[in-house]
């Protein structure tokens, strides 16, 4: 196993519990040093080089490509198309479950968006493969192309996202309309936005007969392992992913794509290493994005400010071929208190790659436009935006009557309000301005996600010398993950973290489950911790049945795991050490093995969420409309935390994507041909170092026994939502413009009146 799979901390000891302490990355030092190995970086002997040519049309069908003057290049080996593509077991048309998403490998001519792979070129080298590419001079026969709402095919769905429903209601939504004192109305839209993680994605296969190795980012090992199995029609244990190290992933690295595929099948087809790695522009297209939606909210409320209907419809884009929505109204379901709520989908096909899980996926788009929209309810009651969401906060679940675990979230508002200074806020816009004259204005908006848990294994060996080895197939993306998965580990065994070594990344080690949905350290660290207790209940086993042990006969009384010795429960000072243990039991380790899921009773009888509330300070100036984010306080509470500086880093990183939804991010389509005109990291927005605000962060303690027995929420995407729409709600508060529409834009502030771009 290699040195990077298998890093090892060299923390300091520190007294207390090991889960909880704020220790540095595990991989830091690899990772600034340049030790770190990432799928792109590896080179095994006789390598080739892959590279795709991708459409220039967004529809229609390649009529002829010049595959004899591009193989003829010097270094060029083979080139795939889709005459001569070798078969796959799997028809790339049939989704597979639960992840699955219909690919395009070459299957036919037709051409269903821009960036679409219609060829392989496999060289020598990367630039022959590349020139190779060029010079197949791809001609088309050209369609229409289906790019927004004027255009796109409308459709009804059952389903978003994955699987959840399309429709839920609650309550008689006219006659909470009717009821209502003030009725807001307003149309909204985010935009497409794409993934962008600092590493492409890039695979290197290996073929040994009808086995294969793929050096490649990974979120989702176990079932890709199976996913390529069954394209290529190969046992699942003859799928080795080795995935030590990802530069990113926000949802994009779990699903299989079509590249990768063809990769693969190079390997098999030309009998050696075959490397691809896409371009920063071939990002755009067929490894997901967030889809674009336009959204419709109706909210009703009476004298009091207390919500009389919430009514939210959301228009979400897809492809033309396969279907994933974001469930962006679904943001409207688990928060706020209303005796009528109605949350609705459509669909839009575009002729665009399929959208998939971004980070926050559903949540972020949806709370975007929800919170913009409490905001102006906010302001017609007259009320506080503050004031008016803790009158309106739900105690319960709605619609469920599923309790909250805590009401962590009153905390949130209270401490984040206090931290930024909330108290001195004018209700009226346009009231404050800084030394220079900049107007100022201060928003806010609630965080909410939910908490999912998804089915994993682990193992721990405790070993003779007195140090363990844990494992479990998970995957970091740079969120810190594999620190914090040792810290839980090292608490069950009772140990140090620098007495653990844990083993990761490989798909060969147990299923540590999905890293998505800010649910990874929950799932594969219940199951580490349950591989550790079993393992110390093997130890003690040992130790309570040997006559020779202070701790014999203490096997009904319960030993307790500390600093590398078991301790009897009812006289601590009867001890043993770990080493001594083994050693009178002429044993090299004891292994502990365990699986790890969620408690359905619980699930049935709690709603899960982490919750949050986000302050937003934005300056404008008065005359150019340019707009900056000078200041964030978030306060969220999300369970039991495991490492405090890991955690705050991750709600800094969701902070600022929130505020680069808010101000920056936005793919920008060329009507005419479908393409995306900035699918590059110059003209794609995302914020450098000079927009990013102060940023504070305050963890507020909440203790959930229900969400599963550690009390682990997650934290990776809970800081967009609330974000996007509290520095919207500051940029009205400081001009008195209301933007409905992300990014916010100059010209919607030089305009001076609501935004209704389509």
């Amino acid at each position: 196993m290699s040195p990077e799979i298998a890093s090892r901390t060299t923390q300091p000891r520190r007294h207390g519990s090991n889960a909880g302490q704020p220790l540095t990355r595990r991989d830091g030092v690899l990772k600034v040093t340049g030790r770190a190995t990432y799928a792109a970086d590896n080179h095994p002997e006789g390598m080739l080089y892959a590279v795709t040519a991708v459409s220039r049309i967004a529809r229609g069908r390649v009529t002829a490509l010049d595959v004899a003057t591009a193989k003829a290049h010097p270094g060029v080996v083979e080139i795939l198309t889709p005459a001569n593509r070798p078969p796959l077991a799997h028809d790339p048309e049939e989704k597979m479950m639960p992840f699955g998403f219909r690919v395009e490998v070459l299957q036919n001519d037709g051409v269903r968006y821009v960036g679409q792979p219609i060829a392989l070129v496999v060289a020598e080298t990367l630039e022959a493969a590349t020139e190779g590419a060029a010079l197949l001079n791809p001609q088309y026969e050209v369609a229409d192309a289906r790019t927004n709402l004027s255009n796109g095919d409308r459709f009804d769905t059952a389903s978003v996202s994955i699987g959840m429903p399309a429709r839920t209601a609650h309550g008689d939504i006219a006659a909470g309309l009717a009821a209502a004192t003030h009725v807001i109305e307003a149309d909204y839209a985010t935009p497409a936005q794409y993934h962008n993680a600092m590493e492409p994605h890039a695979v290197v296969a290996e073929w040994d007969g009808d086995r294969v190795t793929l050096d490649m980012p990974n979120q989702a090992m176990a079932l890709s392992c199976a996913s390529y199995a069954a394209y290529f029609g190969i046992p699942v244990e003859n799928v080795l992913i080795r995935s030590p190290f990802l530069g990113g992933g926000f949802g994009s690295k779990a699903i299989l794509n079509g590249p990768q595929i063809l990769a693969i099948l190079a390997a098999r087809m030309l009998k050696r290493p075959v490397k691809l790695a896409l371009t920063r522009a071939q990002m755009y297209g067929p490894v997901g994005h967030r889809g674009r939606t336009w959204q419709k909210l109706r909210i009703g409320t009476d004298s009091e400010g207390r919500l009389t209907a919430l009514h939210h419809h959301a228009v979400c884009a897809t492809s033309s071929f396969d279907e994933f929505l974001e469930a962006a109204a679904n943001a409207s379901l688990p928060l706020y208190e209303s005796p009528a709520i109605l949350v609705e989908h459509e669909g839009l096909r575009l002729d665009t790659g399929t959208p998939g899980p971004m980070r926050a996926p559903g949540e972020a788009s949806g709370s975007a436009t929800l919170e913009v929209a409490m905001d102006e309810a906010a302001v017609a009651c007259g009320m506080d935006p503050l004031e008016f969401r803790l009158a309106n906060y739900a105690e319960t679940e709605p619609g469920t009557g599923r309790p909250f675990s805590s009401k962590a979230l009153r905390e949130c508002y209270s401490e984040g309000a206090k931290r930024f200074g909330w108290a001195g806020r004018p209700l009226e816009p346009r009231q404050m301005r800084d030394e220079n004259g900049f107007l100022v204005g201060w928003g806010m908006g609630t965080a909410v996600f939910h908490c999912p848990h998804f089915p994993a294994e682990a193992r721990a060996t405790l070993r003779a010398d007195g140090t363990a080895l844990v494992e479990t197939s998970g995957a970091d993306m740079g969120q810190g993950a594999w620190t914090a998965l040792a810290q839980i580990a090292a608490e069950a065994l009772g140990l140090d973290p620098d007495q653990v070594e844990f083993h990761s990344g490989v798909s060969s080690l147990p299923d540590g489950g999905i890293a998505g949905g800010s649910g990874h350290t929950a799932s594969a660290g219940l199951a580490l911790n349950n591989a550790g207790e079993d393992a110390i209940a093997k130890l003690a086993a040992l130790a309570t049945a040997n006559p020779a042990s202070p701790l014999f006969g203490a096997g009904n009384i319960g030993v307790v795991a500390r600093s590398g010795r078991l301790h009897r429960l009812d006289d601590d000072s009867r001890s043993e050490s770990y080493v001594e243990i083994l050693a009178r039991a002429g044993q090299a380790e004891v292994i502990g093995t365990a699986k790890a899921a969620r408690d359905q009773e619980a699930a049935a009888a709690h709603a899960m969420f982490s919750h949050g509330a986000v302050f937003a300070e934005v300056k404008v100036d008065p005359d150019l409309g340019q707009i900056r984010a000078t200041r964030l306080v978030g306060a969220f509470a999300a369970g039991r935390v495991i490492n405090p500086r890991l955690v705050r880093s991750q709600y800094f990183g969701g902070m600022i994507w929130g505020a680069s939804f808010a101000l920056h991010e936005e793919a920008i389509t060329d009507h005419r041909t479908g393409r995306i005109m900035n699918a590059d990291l110059a003209e794609y927005h995302v914020p450098v170092n000079a927009d990013v605000p102060s940023l504070d962060a305050i963890l507020i303690e909440e203790n959930d026994p229900y969400v599963n027995p550690l009390g682990i929420k997650g934290v990776g995407e809970i800081g967009i939502t609330g974000t996007v729409g509290a520095v919207a709600n500051a940029v009205w508060h400081a001009t008195g413009v209301r933007v409905r529409r992300f990014p916010i834009r100059i010209e919607d502030l030089i305009i001076g009146r609501d935004s209704s771009r389509k």
